[in-house]
């Protein structure tokens, strides 16, 4: 195996074993900087090394191995360094004693180890955009490279956003553990969120030139995947994950082949992948037995399944849909539901019952810049045979986005009512 392909495969090793490589470093060192320090460092040794020695037959028990060394290392030291915490140093001494013993410990619960470590990346101290950032890092493997050009920021810029996040971390001395009792539902809702957003600006990119990040999709579905079998009685995780499953099943309809987006329903529903509609089903099915049917992510991917389900789009059960958005309206009321509920309605009982209810938020300061609101709007005027106020909305949807395919559409939607 040459250089090249070696640096590769040590990359899609580091992805699939950094996480759990962080997580156990974090409970020995209980400091998720100092942890991902640690695993960066067996991650260099792992680059020097392999290429002249080949990659081992167990190349994540390997990284481990360097790992546990390199934090058994930096207790050793901390504890010669700060001689004033005798406490600590005697506990140190008795570690010494018994090194293999920690070295085995950091095998022990990885499941536990990885949960706990989802909870610190997403924890409500810091803010939205750390959240997703140190999520990306931790558990996705991804560099700062990568992450900052998913999201379109410079490569310092995401650096300073990771750092500062650590820090926060440090500072404000959070626990490595899993939260109990009223706190655990928060902190989770906290975790969902974030999978979601990140799982969502794969799906329908918010800026750039692309009008899909299948990456950021598959991570946000993989690391989904994973907190259901942390937490497999918890039903709002998998009915996220039900959701995400339905709507990445249609990510090949999604665009031409020159990348330009197809809409839902004008897709081909023969490319949709049926395996992981099939997944998404499942798991809503699981939902149910769980008794979390009413939750807002099981409540979403209700809606997507009524697509999933029809063979085409003039069998959608459009009734259906717009009694689901009513119900996710009064879990979760957000004025970018009730727009869904209004496309629903319209496909239900006509336009003029959706651009009444669309109507309704025009003024709602939420909507002020959301381009999809004068987009729905446009289209609700086309089909009401009024042309000219319909490509004033089309060209003022596409005034606002930040998604060069998207303007592009909607710029052609605009000239279309010329016609």
């Amino acid at each position: 195996m040459g250089a090249t392909e070696t640096h590769l495969a040590i990359e899609a090793v580091w992805k699939i074993e950094s996480a759990r490589l962080i997580a156990g470093l974090t409970r020995i060192v209980r400091d998720v900087g100092v942890a991902e320090e640690l695993a960066q460092d067996a991650l260099v040794l792992a680059l020097e090394k392999w290429p002249d020695s080949g990659i081992p037959e167990n190349p994540g028990a390997w990284l481990m191995g360097t790992a546990k060394h390199r934090a058994i290392d930096f207790l050793r030291r901390g504890t010669l360094i700060d001689e004033k915490h005798e406490v600590l140093g005697r506990e140190m001494a008795e570690r010494e004693m018994q090194v293999p013993d920690l070295a085995a410990a950091m095998d022990d619960n990885i499941g536990d180890d990885m949960l706990r470590l989802v909870f610190i990346a997403c924890h409500p101290v810091l803010s939205t955009d750390a959240r997703v950032a140190l999520t990306l890092r931790l558990l996705g493997g991804l560099s700062t490279d990568e992450i900052a050009r998913a999201y379109l920021v410079s490569e310092p810029t995401m650096a300073q956003r990771i750092v500062r996040a650590k820090k926060t971390l440090s500072d404000a001395h959070i626990r490595f553990e899993v939260p109990r009792g009223p706190e655990f539902s928060a902190r989770l809702s906290s975790v969902l969120q974030v999978l979601y957003l990140i799982f969502n600006e794969g799906y329908s990119a918010t800026a750039g030139d692309d009008w899909m990040r299948p990456a950021l999709c598959d991570e946000a579905l993989r690391q989904g995947r994973i907190l259901a079998e942390l937490v497999p009685n918890e039903p709002e995780v998998h009915g996220l994950v039900a959701l995400m499953e339905i709507h990445a099943s249609r990510s090949k309809a999604r665009t031409n082949a020159a990348g330009e987006p197809i809409l839902l329903l004008d897709q081909d529903r023969g490319k949709w992948d049926r395996l992981l509609i099939g997944r998404g089903l499942a798991g809503l099915d699981r939902v149910e037995k769980l008794g979390g049917a009413h939750g807002p992510y099981a409540i979403q991917a209700a809606i997507a399944a009524c697509h999933a389900r029809a063979r085409t789009a003039g069998e959608t059960d459009w009734p259906r849909i717009a009694n689901l958005y009513a119900e996710l309206a009064r879990v979760e009321p957000s004025p970018i539901v009730e727009l869904n509920r209004a496309v629903a309605v319209t496909m239900a009982s006509g336009p003029v019952a959706g651009l009444e209810l669309v109507d309704a938020l025009k003024d709602d300061p939420v909507l002020k810049n959301y381009h999809l609101l004068p987009s729905v709007r446009g289209d609700l005027l086309k089909k009401l045979g009024r042309n000219e106020e319909a490509r004033h909305e089309f060209e003022r949807a596409a005034s606002i986005t930040r998604n060069a395919r998207e303007r592009d559409l909607l710029l052609e939607r605009a000239r279309a009512c010329n016609h």
